[in-house]
């Protein structure tokens, strides 16, 4: 433990069922499910209030509503009766000051851990709003879900943090638990400056346990803690033919065009089955769950017909092993062609990668790939992107059994492990900053709830349960 945590924390030891029985009084778990549903009117409005914010990160946006996000929140944490709140900004090495960013504290007693919260209060741009059923910044209710943007993704991470401390109310002064609640306001940005937010608050957020909100849970009605997450390396690559076009009819048929080559290297990267065939790529173990291709093709609105890429299990193929996609590329547009042989493209490729991976030896396999299969010849030039290490938690720490007994008292039925395929870049900078911590990531999404897109929502049921879940998880790491 480095020396900016709590010296005097101990080690969180087994959890126990004395421990678990001590954590919820004689009363039992029904007594903070009382007190959860006492408080969820209240914080349905509260969640409603902060949907009605266009907090939009992005920068085409106006910055003003995050701040008053940010703003909102503080005040939601001041009246949860934490003691120190603080509305804060961290400035990147290359100068860029980041988004206002909330941390509110309550200290632990000598010799007691301490819990970081995490979730963000920014949200993504609503697209098309003739896409929406209702306005998107205006919550509805239909069907017991509340929808709007930012109702799942992660406002309401958000009020699972507030709900826990406001049900725990003053009993949390007497558990000697450390309680920090950070809420960030750049995460549908890629979090520019949370490595640099780390460093500069490193003594406010330092922790035990950290509790990420910001994932989802298997379906409703089964909770799901997320044990693993996929890394990510991208880059571009560019295929020259020539130094510049020339007259398709004069010169075409020795010379094939730069695009078709590109085509034909990026038809390299899978095989016949559809699987990723670059040499030097981790494979991860199978997930104990499986996935219902049904499920799948009607979460993702795949086209009727089109068949599954790759082999094995559905949730192998989308936690535990690479994935390559390719998300740009650079030509001459349909609009605006000439009888021409194009001289380059360019194509922008994303590869998740699996847990267990290192993305600088994921990044140098796949540009091996790119410049070994270069087609006839063709100049290849590959520009490096992003780096993101992939997650894989301790499936039975301390303070995941915690969790695990937690969800089974808040759904009634025990959670399931899973994956995400895509990336939680800020993962690697909390495990860097912070390498003895305990990362928990949880979340209030299901399959229906549509983040980042039109029509999103949350199931106010499962919140519910996420506000119970969490009063119980602070409860036994309390106790522990």
């Amino acid at each position: 433990m480095t020396d900016a945590l709590p010296a005097a924390a101990p080690p969180l030891p087994e959890p126990t069922d004395a421990a678990v029985s001590a954590a919820t009084p004689s009363t039992g778990t029904e007594r903070w499910r009382s007190r959860v549903a006492e408080e969820f009117p209240g914080l349905r409005a509260d969640l409603e209030s902060l949907v009605r914010i266009p907090s939009v990160s992005n920068a085409a946006f106006d910055q003003a509503h995050v701040r008053a996000g940010a703003e909102a929140v503080a005040g939601l944490l001041r009246d949860a009766g934490l003691p120190d709140v603080r509305v804060l900004v961290a400035t990147a090495p290359d100068g860029r000051e980041g988004a206002p960013a909330v941390v509110a504290r309550r200290p632990a007693a000598d010799g007691s851990p301490t819990v970081l919260l995490y979730a963000h209060h920014d949200v993504q741009p609503p697209g098309d709003d003739a896409a929406w059923r209702t306005s998107p910044f205006e919550p509805t209710e239909r069907d017991g879900r509340l929808y709007g943007r930012g109702a799942a993704d992660d406002k309401a991470g958000v009020i699972a943090h507030v709900g826990a401390l406001r049900v725990l109310g003053d009993h949390l002064a007497t558990l000697g638990l450390g309680v920090t609640v950070f809420v960030e306001g750049e995460e549908e940005v890629g979090s520019p400056t949370f490595a640099a937010f780390l460093s500069t608050y490193r003594d406010l957020l330092a922790a035990d346990v950290i509790v990420v909100a910001d994932s989802s849970n298997w379906r409703v009605g089964v909770p799901a803690l997320t044990t693993s997450l996929r890394g990510l390396v991208d880059l571009e690559v560019e295929v020259a033919v020539l130094e510049h076009a020339v007259h398709s009819g004069m010169y075409g048929g020795p010379l094939l065009d730069a695009l078709t080559l590109l085509s034909r290297l990026i038809a390299t990267l899978h095989d016949d089955a559809g699987d990723v065939a670059v040499a030097g790529l981790v494979t991860g173990p199978e997930p104990s769950v499986d996935y219902d291709e049904a499920d799948l093709r009607a979460d993702a609105a795949v086209v009727e017909g089109f068949r599954l890429a790759g082999t094995g299990p559905l949730t192998a193929r989308l936690w535990t092993r690479p994935a390559l996609s390719v998300i740009g590329i650079d030509a001459p547009s349909v609009a605006r062609a000439s009888n021409t042989v194009t001289p380059r493209a360019t194509a922008k490729l994303s590869l998740r990668i699996a847990p267990g991976q290192d993305p600088a030896q994921a990044l140098d396999a796949l540009k091996a790939h790119l410049t070994a299969n270069a087609p006839l010849g063709a100049r290849v030039t590959i520009t490096d992107g992003e780096l993101g290490k992939p997650f894989q938690a301790p499936a039975d720490s301390p303070a995941m059994q915690a969790a695990r007994r937690a969800f089974e008292q808040a759904w009634g039925t025990a959670p399931v492990d899973i994956g995400v395929g895509g990336s939680i870049p800020f993962i690697a900078d909390l495990l860097e900053e912070f390498p003895d911590a305990a990362i928990l990531v949880t979340g209030v999404e299901d399959p229906d709830s549509r983040a980042h897109g039109a029509n999103e929502s949350v199931h106010l049921g499962e919140l519910e349960r996420v506000v119970l879940a969490e009063t119980l998880l602070l409860l036994g790491l309390a106790e522990r």
